[in-house]
């Protein structure tokens, strides 16, 4: 690949060599290549991720911006691969050894002694990234989830009457302001099992910062206990732990006092979200973006978090129009 051994000769010199480079799986808005690169009698092992065809549709922070968060990440004790270094359409990091494929995570014995131990690292790398200077993000103000995403759904131009539903009655039980108040933070905004390096250790890293903003520090952990991220297993958290062991962590490590009640709204607005990534990496292939069956394929989980939506949503109010 040009564009990778350009990269290569940019930051370790022409006479670097890559004996071994393989795009990796997964990523639908951006590449990610494993690759070994030797200068003299030292060999580096590397991830490069790289920004895709129609990326920006995403409308996630640019490469450069994911790399300052990374490095901020890291002083705050946050595990997190080395930046090597990063540009405008590209981070090239240190390989962390580990498994970030769920159903593996979730069902091999090489990670067995690891699962019960994830709910806890989960809760105490979350008070870590919520203790991040806000600083390090370009963005001046937290924005309205909701009014973020309904814009999001709008520009698309699909038609989503659960997802309208799910709008409206999210707005009309908004969680009230949390005994510590209004409190913001820096939100990693994709924290969850498939962003996450696992060894038999337990966590290793904390990958995928590209959606990262300021927010209620709940929207996170509402989102590592969306159903999707479950890959099949009955345990809420992650597929792996239970909300007690996420919460006693996350607390102890001094993440603010937990509401149940608005905890459960962030899980309930993280399906809504999903949902709404699904029709936008969707609409990347039907529209051109990019021509992918991994995109395509996307699609036919729009109907699950309607499913997962109308569950959830029994019962609660509807705000008037």
């Amino acid at each position: 690949m040009t564009r990778l051994h350009e990269i290569v000769g940019e930051v370790f010199g022409a006479d670097a060599s890559v004996p071994f480079s393989a795009r990796l799986p997964g990523g639908a808005s951006r590449e990610t290549w494993a690759l070994d690169v030797v200068t003299g009698s030292e060999r580096h092992e590397l991830i490069l991720r790289l920004d895709s065809p129609g990326a920006a549709l995403e409308a996630g922070a640019p490469l450069a911006s994911e790399a300052t968060l990374m490095r901020a990440a890291s002083g705050a004790g946050v595990p997190v691969p080395a930046i090597v270094a990063a540009g405008e359409s590209y981070i090239l990091m240190t390989r962390v050894a580990g498994e970030t494929i769920p159903r593996r995570i979730l069902r091999d014995d090489a990670y067995a002694a690891a699962r019960p131990l994830l709910a806890g690292q989960c809760g105490r790398a979350l008070a870590a990234i919520h203790r991040m200077p806000p600083s390090c993000l370009e963005q001046e103000a937290p924005e309205d989830p909701l009014r973020r995403w309904r814009d999001v759904l709008d520009l698309l131009g699909e038609p989503h009457p659960v997802f309208e539903l799910a709008l409206r009655r999210l707005a009309a039980d908004r969680p009230i302001d949390r005994p510590t108040g209004t409190r913001r933070t820096v939100v990693h905004g994709d924290f969850r099992n498939g962003n996450l390096i696992v060894g038999p250790d337990g966590i290793r890293a904390v990958l995928d910062w590209e959606l990262a903003h300021l927010g209620d520090p709940l929207e996170d952990l509402g989102w590592l206990c969306v159903k999707a991220w479950r890959f099949g297993s009955p345990l809420p958290v992650g597929g792996f732990g239970a909300y007690d062991e996420l919460i006693d962590a996350y607390e102890a490590a001094g993440g603010d006092p937990v509401d149940r009640d608005a905890l459960r709204w962030w899980e309930t607005f993280g399906v809504l979200k999903w949902g709404i990534i699904c029709v936008m990496q969707t609409m990347r292939h039907l529209r051109g973006g990019a021509r992918s069956v991994e995109l395509a394929a996307i699609g036919r989980r729009v109907c699950e978090n309607e499913w997962d939506l109308l569950r959830m949503l029994r019962g609660k109010p509807v705000a008037p129009a």
